[in-house]
């Protein structure tokens, strides 16, 4: 197999891959001049094997993120959300952050926020060694469950990439996302919003008064979260695009 810039990128993007360049330049630090090892890593991801997990990380709001095998792969399009969250976290005040993965928005925080207390949560035993190995504060457990007491009422932001994907919708998303990457990662129920909706109602118990919430979801999932918003006393909700003005998130305070 050629070894040259130009005949890997080429590969790459015969087989389908949108950032052909990027990804070779990632591909072939990674190997570090080894030839045997970098065939090896190409043949990885030609498998469709994330590019993060060859490489061992991602770059996730200017920051080097570990990203372990199995974990789930953190999307440029959520960087919008945890700059939202820099923005809404006092210096020295509280976030949580939710369905962590990797821990990269909550590596964020910290280096936004140094001296804030930020902790993360994730049901996968092997995420949340990778947020840990991240320097994140990181908690095994479904959403708020593993949280102390003593941060309920306390907390100035709750933040979360949580499972958002309608059900009936799963096999539309890449045909090599679930070859690697788990359902439980994306599958959000019916309509997307079956976890989206318990976070509304169990962060009142941690917001303080005129704490944020933060959440990534998908087109139309704003309208239909905003009766619950509403119901449960949050305010000044406001819609989350990314560059190409799809609808990405939803910003609240809690009244």
């Amino acid at each position: 197999m050629g070894h040259d810039a130009a005949t890997l990128a080429a590969l790459l993007s015969g087989a389908g891959f949108i950032a052909p360049e990027e990804e070779t330049a990632e591909l072939l630090k990674c190997a570090a001049g080894d030839p045997q090892l970098l065939d090896s890593l190409i043949a990885r991801r030609l498998t469709g094997e994330p590019l993060a997990w060859i490489t061992g990380s991602i770059s996730f709001c200017n920051l080097e993120i570990r990203v372990d095998p199995g974990v789930y792969v953190p999307r440029w399009h959520s960087e919008a959300l945890a700059r939202g969250a820099v923005v809404r976290l006092p210096p020295k005040g509280t976030a949580v952050d939710l369905c962590t993965g990797s821990g990269a928005i909550a590596r964020t925080l910290m280096s936004r926020r140094p001296a804030a207390r930020v902790v993360a949560s994730d049901i996968e035993e092997r995420a949340v060694a990778c947020a840990k190995a991240n320097g994140v504060e990181a908690y095994l457990g479904d959403l708020f469950a593993p949280f102390p007491p003593t941060l309920e009422g306390r907390v100035d932001v709750v933040v979360g990439v949580v499972p958002y994907v309608p059900t009936p919708e799963l096999p539309l998303l890449q045909r090599d996302t679930f070859a690697f990457e788990s359902p439980l990662a994306y599958d959000g129920g019916p309509d997307g919003t079956e976890i989206l909706r318990r976070v509304l109602a169990d962060a009142k118990r941690f917001l303080c008064p005129g704490g944020a919430l933060l959440l990534e979801l998908g087109g139309g999932q704003d309208r239909a979260l905003r009766s619950d918003l509403a119901r449960l006393g949050y305010t000044d909700v406001s819609v989350l695009h990314d560059e190409e003005g799809d609808v990405r998130g939803i910003e609240a305070t809690l009244g």
